[in-house]
């Protein structure tokens, strides 16, 4: 895509601190990290959100997720380790470029947990789960 700012950071037009690159996937630091290591990993092609990944890219970045967020736990010591994707602009998502977070940790790095919210009741909570279900098919 011609102004997307990953596809020209693949295209090395955006320089960047490279972790891996293969045909498929490339994996870097997050120029503005929550913490030292925070690494985005995105698919070489452009794809926007995780449900435009072809199954076997789907497979080949979580493979990548695996190894590299076991390197990025032994490279800065981290307490644990999250692995995010934010799909659409409601979720979150700044650029439309399918891509993973893999934030290290630390005890009392300052960033919580989203709230929770709660059903109403039982029945509010099977009504949803029923309606995603259907969504299923």
């Amino acid at each position: 895509m011609e102004n997307c700012v990953f596809c020209k950071i693949v295209a090395g037009e955006i320089p960047s601190a490279k972790i891996v690159e293969t045909e498929d996937v490339l994996a870097f630091l997050d120029i503005a990290p929550v913490n030292p290591g925070h690494t985005l990993i995105i698919p070489i092609r452009h794809f926007e959100t995780l449900w435009d990944l072809p199954e076997d890219i789907a497979l080949t970045l979580t493979r990548a997720i695996r190894k590299i967020s076991k390197a990025i736990m032994a490279a800065t010591k981290a307490d644990g380790l999250n692995v995010g994707m934010n799909n659409l602009r409601a979720a979150g998502q700044l650029v439309p470029h399918a891509h993973f977070h893999l934030i290290p940790r630390f005890a009392g790095d300052g960033l919580d947990h989203w709230p929770g919210k709660a059903y109403k009741n039982v029945e509010e909570m099977n009504l949803v789960a029923a309606d995603v279900r259907r969504a299923l098919g």
